[in-house]
C-alpha cells in the first residue's frame, strides 16, 4: 500500500473515533430539553418511541435520566474507597445511561430489550427507563407524571417503595424533589419545541 493510501485510512480511522466519541458525550446544556434534543439529533425520536410504547411522558424520562447519570452513556458509580484512600470495588454494577444493575438489565433483555440492547445505547436506555417506570405505575398506582414518586421507586425499587425505605433517607427525598423540579421545567420548554422536533407524518419511524 503507497503512503497516500495508507494516510487516507489513517484520516478515516481518526474521524470514526471522532465521531464516535461525539456520539457519546454528553448534551453541552442538560438544564433544557430543546437544545438536549437540538444537540443529539435522535434523541427525541427515540425518547417519543419509549413514551408512545410505555405511556410515560419524556420530561420525567429524562429528569430521572439525567439524575442517574448526567447524560453520560457509561456512567458507573464511583469506586469505594479502602482504608479512606485506596480505590476499590464498586458499590454495585450499575451502569451506563439509566444506571441499571446486571440483573434488572438481564430481567429487561428477557422481557422486552432483545439480545443486543445495551444499557450504554441512549434508545435502549431510555425504552428500559420508562418500561421500568410503567410497571411502577401500574403496580404501586402511580400517575405517569409523577416523576418525585417514580423516582423513589427507581432508586429503591418498588419493594423499597412499598416498605417505605425512603421515608429514613433525607437526602433521596430531597433528590427526588430535584427529579420532579427538572421534569417540570422539561415539560414546559418541550411544549415550545416540540412541534419542530417532531418527525414528518410520512417519516417511515
Amino acid at each position: 500500500m503507497n503512503q497516500a493510501g495508507l494516510r487516507r485510512i489513517l484520516l478515516m480511522l481518526c474521524c470514526a473515533v471522532v465521531v464516535a466519541g461525539c456520539a457519546t458525550a454528553p448534551p453541552g446544556r442538560s438544564d433544557n430539553i430543546c437544545l438536549i434534543f437540538a444537540e443529539k439529533a435522535d434523541w427525541f425520536d427515540d425518547a417519543a418511541r419509549a413514551e408512545r410504547r410505555w405511556d410515560i411522558p419524556i420530561p420525567v424520562l429524562m429528569a430521572i435520566m439525567y439524575q442517574e447519570s448526567s447524560f453520560r452513556a457509561k456512567a458507573k458509580p464511583p469506586r469505594l474507597r479502602l482504608f479512606g484512600v485506596i480505590p476499590w470495588k464498586r458499590p454495585s454494577t450499575a451502569y451506563g445511561y439509566a444506571q441499571v444493575k446486571n440483573e434488572t438489565w438481564d430481567d429487561y433483555v428477557e422481557a422486552e430489550g432483545g439480545l443486543f440492547s445495551d444499557r450504554d445505547d441512549f434508545r435502549d436506555a431510555i425504552d428500559f427507563m420508562a418500561w421500568y417506570n410503567r410497571a411502577s405505575v401500574k403496580e404501586l398506582g402511580l400517575k405517569p407524571t409523577d416523576a418525585y414518586s417514580l423516582y423513589l421507586a427507581y432508586h429503591d425499587g418498588r419493594g423499597g417503595f412499598r416498605r417505605g425505605t425512603w421515608r429514613s433517607k433525607g437526602w433521596l427525598i430531597e433528590t427526588a424533589k430535584k427529579v420532579q423540579t427538572r421534569a417540570n421545567r422539561y415539560d414546559t420548554q418541550l411544549r415550545g419545541c416540540r412541534k419542530s422536533l417532531e418527525s414528518p407524518w410520512w417519516w417511515p419511524f
